[in-house]
Parts: structure tokens; sequence; C-alpha cells
């Protein structure tokens, strides 16, 4: 599988958010659609997808959304020669941008996110860094999506606690990446990194 990729620093980063259906070893990852479903495979640890609304064509653009529980499965989610970086190579990468405040704007595609009402000027990043991110959204707590067009969540591989793992987000309205830590259950976009 040829994966589109950006060199920052002394990284190789995937610039577009995975959309695989397998695992590396070919065993198909379920896609799960029903608000039922999605929180019974959170609740059972059990590795999930889906689109953002569950349509085919946010797909396209922005990729599958996963738990966590697929990017943490053995069988290994991404392709072969990458990985999902682990929360110190994102911190590798934000402080190579000039740290977390000012890297989300480097880091940001240059269209596709929507404007700030409140301060009158564009949400669109300059993508200096080459990375593309892209604002596709999210699925949370009920299994209900939302931010698409406003908010970038990536997966980190890093554990935090038995119920939560580390994200990275980008804002429509900030220049900044936070680095928080979500619930395994949620359903965020995926970034892999060359091994």
């Amino acid at each position: 599988m040829k994966i589109n990729s950006v060199i920052i620093g002394k990284q190789t980063w995937s610039t577009e958010n995975l959309n695989v259906s397998q695992f590396r070893n070919g065993d198909l990852i379920p896609e799960v659609k029903s608000q039922k479903e999605w929180e019974k495979a959170g609740k059972s640890g059990k590795p999930a997808w889906c689109f953002y609304e569950n349509k085919n064509i946010n797909g396209e653009k922005y990729g599958k959304l996963y738990n966590w529980f697929a990017v943490n499965d053995p069988r290994g989610l991404a392709p072969e020669g990458w990985h999902i970086p682990s929360e110190d190579e994102w911190t590798a990468l934000t402080d190579f941008l000039g740290g977390e405040a000012v890297a989300g704007k480097k880091m940001k595609s240059t269209e596709g996110w929507n404007d700030d009402i409140n301060k009158g000027k564009s949400g669109n990043g300059t993508n200096k860094s080459g990375f593309n991110a892209l604002p596709g959204g999210y699925r949370f707590w009920g299994a209900m999506f939302s931010g698409i067009g406003l908010n970038a969540h990536m997966w980190t591989s890093t554990e935090d606690y038995d119920e939560d793992a580390w994200q990275r987000s980008l804002s429509y309205n900030e220049a900044i990446v936070d680095s928080t830590n979500e619930a395994k259950f949620c359903g965020l976009s995926v970034r892999c990194i060359k091994d």
C-alpha cells in the first residue's frame, strides 16, 4: 500500500488520514454504524471503525475514524513499514514546528476549515509543514458525531490509564496543537509515521 508522505525534521509522516479496513495481517476490522454496536465494541475492548456520520463521502475526504482498540491491536493497524505515532513522536513533531502553541497553523490544510466568525478570519492553516491536517471531526460518547470542518482529532499509540489514551487535536480557531487524553471508545482519525 502506497502512503503519501512528507519529511518533517527527522520524521516521515503520512499526509492523509488512514483509510484502511483491515489489519496488516489481512483480518478485517469491523465497520460499526449503530450507536448500540459502537458502544458495545468500546465496552468490550473490540476494534471498530466508521465514517463520519456513516457517510462514505466523508471517508473519501477525511478517512476513517477508529477506536483506540483498533489502534492498539497487535495485528497492526498501520501498513507495513509504518506505525501509529507515540506521544513522544507527536511531541517531537510539534517541537520541530516551534512548539504546541504555534504548530497547528503550520500543520492545518490550506482549505476546508471553517471560518472563525468571532475573529473574522479563515480557520485554514498554512500547511507550511506539509502535514495537511484535515478537520475530520470525531465520534464520542453515545456514539455521536461532532466537529467536521472544525476540528481534527488524531490518536497516539500511548495509553493513559485503563480507559483513556492520548490524542492530538487541532481547531479551526486556534494555532495550538492540544495534547489531551480521550476515552478509548471514541472514534478519531489516525496518522502514521514511518518506522
